[in-house]
């Protein structure tokens, strides 16, 4: 089947109104502003920040991109011109000013649908494991002669920093964190891992794989809806914060209070903080599982 068939073969597209549209558009950007306001203001300024702009710098989505609205595919738009040329949008035949995300980039999207919603049910089907403390940021600086962030000290030093690495096991899942581990640090990892083993390695305890929830989500984009892909936006804030806490960095003149992971004491907040952010992450891991169901059906109705 043809895309230009599809609503001929499609359940009825579901139209909104351009008052109810971009009332729903104006409150998300209202939402979205306070999160990324102050780091669009610090890039004109060219100030950086050692914590947040991570979650720009890495992930490499623009602001801008966060801010558009989306309803997901399956609703179209009346009345919004401004979408016309938007990536993953058209103008739905028969429907002049409706614009709609479109069959034929969901179709062109099919194999990332398809690896999205594999690794999340892979993931999800693994047991947690809190048992990490945070020490990838540490492994990341292990004996190096430079560290990641030069404006920020080390909170321990080098020598108190390579201690602690030394004094406790790396066992890191994520491939992401793992590739910058230093040279001397990689060997020190409970296990190897690469990029092939991703989807058999990532486990729903990971803070860097519920954070990186925003990013399939954004992958996924606009084909589902952005109240999703800003909730887990928001729980990548959250994780990033506590990444960095836990961290070796000393942050304090930034208003992070450190979490002191080569302490009992500390190695128990921690664990606690990122239990709460693992129950989380599971309810967004299964929303997006869901929406890469619905788009997958979608799919199956392109193809007849």
């Amino acid at each position: 089947m043809c895309t230009a068939d599809y609503l001929d073969h499609s359940p009825e597209l579901r139209v909104l109104p351009a008052s109810e549209w971009r009332a729903a558009a104006r409150a998300h950007r209202e939402r979205v502003e306070p999160l990324v306001g102050p780091y669009v203001e610090r890039r004109a300024a060219g100030r950086a920040h050692p914590v947040i702009d991570f979650l720009f710098t890495y992930y490499g989505h623009k602001p801008s991109q966060l801010q558009r609205w989306h309803p997901g595919f399956g609703v179209g738009l009346r009345g919004a011109g401004e979408y016309r040329g938007a990536r993953g949008y058209w103008e739905v035949p028969g429907e002049r000013g409706v614009f709609a995300a479109d069959p034929g980039y969901l179709v062109k999207r099919r194999e990332t649908i398809e690896f999205v919603a594999t690794l999340l049910a892979r993931t999800s089907a693994r047991p947690a494991q809190l048992s990490c403390f945070g020490l990838h940021e540490w492994a990341m600086v292990y004996r190096a002669e430079e560290v990641r962030h030069q404006r920020v000290p080390l909170r321990l030093g080098r020598v108190g920093t390579d201690a602690v690495v030394e004094s406790m096991s790396l066992r890191c899942t994520h491939f992401d964190a793992f590739r910058f581990f230093t040279p001397e640090a990689v060997p020190l990892n409970v296990e190897p891992l690469t990029r092939a083993d991703q989807v058999a390695r990532e486990q729903p305890g990971c803070l860097h794989a519920n954070m990186d929830l925003y990013k399939w989500g954004f992958k996924l984009a606009p084909l589902i809806s952005s109240d999703l892909l800003l909730d887990c936006f928001e729980l990548a804030c959250t994780a990033r914060e506590l990444d960095m806490r836990a961290s070796p960095y000393d942050l304090a003149d930034l208003g992070y209070e450190p979490i002191r992971i080569e302490t009992p004491a500390g190695r128990a907040d921690y664990v606690r903080a990122q239990a709460a952010i693992a129950e989380t992450a599971n309810g967004l891991r299964e929303r997006l599982r869901a929406a890469c169901a619905d788009l997958v059906a979608a799919q199956a109705r392109i193809d007849g």
